[in-house]
């Protein structure tokens, strides 16, 4: 596969990333240790997870999709240096400790590092804004990682272009290091808070871009078109926003461009975030090997100009 640079991090990562929500949610440790076999053997060297995956399964606390990557690491540990782990702070892990406070990024990250079975992480980010915490505290325990090496690179998920934009001048005039990437939701269903200023401002400010739910649930694969669909489905209840507010128009669009290419509509989807601007990768996650080649195959499909906007129709 194909790698693309991420920003000012100096990392080279794989053209699409691998989602590691699923560790710990619907594949067990033996099946995860297959898939991140396949994930290395496949091209896809990195992996994005965070410390509440995947804490919304019922018997889990947080921290299990580290685990199992950590568990995997532990027993390969000729592959620390084959991969890249992008991990998360800020979400609620329970007994108040949340946000994004000194105190919390400092012990969380640390809790990270022993789940993960590493000494670094390549990639932190804030996984949502915290209106509790001025900008200048978050930064500055940043900046005591980078500098212990604890950290390689830091970035800002689910910040909307005010938030980003106010980091990034906290960063220039206190002499702090800035947010170098940015993880939105962005999809073909799922576009209006990324395109415009925030798309732009990444753009000027050489800001990477990985975008979570990029199959928007796995919406896009063209399997869910009815509500009868989502029967039973682990992910049912997020991809029912989409049939009830006009995604089927894009599934439509999208299955004529699909049949002539020969490719799936989940494939179709992966490639055209890869065709948008600003965009360095999209993540994506699987449950199976062929799942996984099917990612592979998207990172190679070439669309035109006008097969992309074609597809905008949502």
């Amino acid at each position: 596969m194909k790698t693309r640079t991420l920003g000012s991090t100096g990392l080279e990562i794989s053209s699409v990333v691998f989602g590691g929500n699923v560790f710990g949610w619907t594949l067990d440790e033996t099946e995860s240790f297959k898939m991140l076999d396949a994930c290395v053997d496949q091209g896809l060297k990195t992996i994005d997870t965070a410390d509440v995956y995947s804490r919304w399964k019922p018997g889990n606390q947080g921290g299990e999709s580290e685990t199992l990557i950590g568990n995997w690491l532990a027993a390969r540990p000729d592959k620390r240096d084959k991969v890249q782990i992008f991990t998360k702070v800020g979400m609620d892990m329970g007994d108040g400790n949340t946000g994004l406070s000194p105190r919390w990024i400092r012990e969380e990250v640390e809790n990270s590092l022993s789940r993960l079975k590493t000494d670094y992480i390549d990639l932190y980010f804030s996984h949502r804004f915290d209106e509790e915490t001025p900008q200048a505290e978050t930064l500055g325990v940043y900046k005591d990682l980078l500098d212990e090496g604890k950290i390689r690179s830091i970035g800002a998920s689910n910040f909307d272009e005010g938030q980003l934009e106010d980091a990034l001048k906290i960063a220039d005039s206190e002499d702090l290091p800035a947010y170098q990437v940015l993880q939105p939701e962005y999809s073909l269903v799922s576009r209006a808070s990324f395109e415009g200023p925030l798309q732009r401002l990444c753009i000027d400010k050489n800001i990477g871009v990985v975008t979570y739910f990029s199959l928007a649930s796995g919406f896009l694969s063209g399997k869910y078109r009815s509500l009868d669909d989502l029967q039973g489905q682990a992910r049912g209840g997020m991809a029912k926003k989409y049939i009830e507010n006009g995604g089927l128009q894009v599934l439509e669009a999208m299955d004529d461009i699909a049949a002539s290419k020969n490719i799936t509509l989940a494939e179709l989807a992966i490639a055209w975030l890869l065709h948008r601007d600003g965009v360095t990768a999209p993540i994506a996650s699987a449950t199976k090997e062929s799942h996984l080649k099917s990612l592979v195959k998207a990172s190679e499909v070439a669309l035109t100009p006008e097969e992309v906007e074609a597809l905008a129709v949502f």
